[in-house]
C-alpha cells in the first residue's frame, strides 16, 4: 500500500484478561434457559441494549452498541479451540501461540512481524502497552517495544550518548554471564537491549507530537488506548499495537455484577474515544481493532459470579469491517453444553487470525497459525 500513496494497514489488539463472561456480554434475549442459568446475575430485559431481535449487549456497552449500529463491528460468536483448557495461563498461551496440543515456542504476532519486517529494520514495527511482553509477540529476531507510559518510557534513557549506553549494556552482559553463559543467549540479550534503547528514544517523542480534542478517561485501558493513538499518529512505521486490560480484570468468580459492568464501561468508553481520535485525525480507514478473551465463563452462575468456561466471543472493529454476526450462538441446552456446563465453540480462533492476517495485513496465514483454516467474511475488499 505504501507504493500507491496509501497508509500501511495497522492492527490493534485489546486482550480482555481473565476470561470475559460471554453469556452476560452478548445476551440471548429470547432463550428461556438464560434465566434458568442466571438466577442471580441475569440482566433484566429492560436494561439490555438490543443489537438484533434475539441478542442484546450488557447495559454498560452503550458505546459499543453505537459502533455496532454504524455497521463497523463484527462479532464472532462461539469462538474457541478444540479440547479447551480452563486454565488462564494455558488458554492464553494457546491463543498467543496457536498451539492447542503442545507448548508453542513462538507467538503468532511475532511470526507476523517477522514476515512484515524480516530484517528487523524498524525496532518499532510492534509496540505493546503494558507490563512485560505478551507471548503473542515472542519470536527470535523480532524486536518489540513494551511501554508502560510514553512520557516515562525507556530504561537507561538518562545515560547520555550511544557509547555510554553501549558500555552500560556491556556491564549488564558481564553481570549475567556467570549465571547463563555467553554465546547466542547473551547476543540476544544485547540485541534486545540495544533495540529497546533505540525504540525508547523514538517513542518518547510521540506525546509532544500529539494534538487532539478527545479527552480519554483516567483509567488504565483509556490511557493505553491514548498511547496507541499517539504512537500511530507519530508515524513510526508501527504495524501492530497491543494492550491488555488490567491483569485478570475479567476473572469474575465473585462480585461479577459490579466488576463486569465497570470493566465493560471502561472498555466501551475507551474504544469510543480511540475511534473519535482516529476520526478527528482522518486515520480510521487504516486501523483494525481486535478484541478477545482467553475463554468464556460457565453457563450457570455461582451466586455471586461465574467460573471458568470455554466458548466465548471476539470482536473486530473498524471502518473496513463488514458489520454483523459470524459463527453461531452456542446452544444452551444442557445436553449440548461442553462437559455439562460450558458453551461449545463453533469457530476456531485461528480462522479469525487467518482472516486478519490474509485480508488485512496481506500475509500468508498458514505458517503463522499452523495450518489452513476457513476464513470469515468480516472484512471489506
Amino acid at each position: 500500500m505504501a507504493s500507491n500513496g496509501k497508509k500501511e494497514r495497522v492492527l490493534v489488539v485489546l486482550s480482555l484478561s481473565g476470561g470475559n463472561d460471554f453469556l452476560n456480554t452478548v445476551i440471548p434475549v429470547n432463550n428461556s434457559l438464560y434465566r434458568d442459568y442466571r438466577p442471580t446475575l441475569g440482566i433484566q430485559e429492560n436494561q439490555m441494549l438490543p443489537v438484533t431481535k434475539d441478542l442484546a449487549f450488557h447495559p454498560s456497552m452503550k458505546e459499543m452498541k453505537g459502533i455496532w449500529d454504524k455497521g463497523q463491528m463484527a462479532m464472532v460468536l462461539g469462538v474457541g479451540y478444540p479440547h479447551p483448557s480452563r486454565s488462564h495461563f494455558r488458554s492464553m498461551d494457546i491463543w498467543h501461540t496457536c498451539e492447542p496440543d503442545k507448548i508453542g515456542e513462538e507467538g503468532w504476532l511475532g511470526r507476523a512481524i517477522r514476515d512484515i519486517d524480516p530484517k528487523a529494520d524498524n525496532v518499532l514495527t510492534a509496540v505493546n502497552f503494558g507490563r512485560g511482553l505478551p507471548r503473542a509477540f515472542v519470536a527470535p529476531g523480532v524486536p518489540v517495544a513494551s511501554v508502560g507510559q510514553l512520557e516515562t518510557y525507556g530504561g537507561l534513557t538518562g545515560i547520555a550518548g550511544e557509547q555510554e549506553r553501549g558500555q552500560a549494556l556491556e556491564v549488564f552482559s558481564r553481570m549475567y554471564a556467570p549465571a547463563i553463559g555467553t554465546g547466542p543467549v547473551m547476543d540476544y540479550i544485547w540485541e534486545t537491549g540495544r533495540s529497546a534503547l533505540k525504540g525508547a528514544d523514538i517513542l518518547k517523542t510521540a506525546p509532544s507530537m500529539y494534538q487532539s480534542t478527545v479527552e480519554y478517561g483516567a483509567y488504565p485501558i483509556a490511557q493505553q488506548m491514548k498511547g496507541i493513538a499517539q504512537v500511530h499518529f507519530a508515524e513510526f512505521g508501527t504495524r501492530v499495537l497491543y494492550t491488555t486490560s488490567p491483569y485478570n480484570s475479567f476473572d469474575t468468580h465473585a462480585n461479577q455484577a459490579g466488576d463486569h459492568a465497570r470493566m465493560w464501561k471502561q472498555v466501551s468508553e475507551s474504544i469510543d474515544d480511540f475511534y473519535a481520535d482516529l476520526r478527528e485525525h482522518h486515520r480510521g480507514e487504516e486501523v483494525l481493532l481486535f478484541l478477545f478473551s482467553e475463554f468464556g465463563r460457565r453457563a450457570r452462575d455461582n451466586g455471586g459470579g461465574t467460573d471458568h468456561g470455554t466458548g466465548g466471543c471476539c470482536w473486530i472493529i473498524g471502518d473496513k469491517v463488514k458489520g454483523g454476526l459470524y459463527g453461531e450462538y452456542p446452544s444452551l441446552k444442557q445436553a449440548e453444553l461442553e462437559d455439562g456446563g460450558d458453551l461449545r465453540h463453533n469457530v476456531d480462533f485461528r480462522s479469525v487470525y487467518s482472516t486478519i492476517l490474509d485480508k488485512w495485513l496481506g500475509l500468508d496465514p498458514k505458517p503463522i497459525v499452523g495450518g489452513s483454516y476457513e476464513q470469515l467474511g468480516f472484512l471489506k475488499n
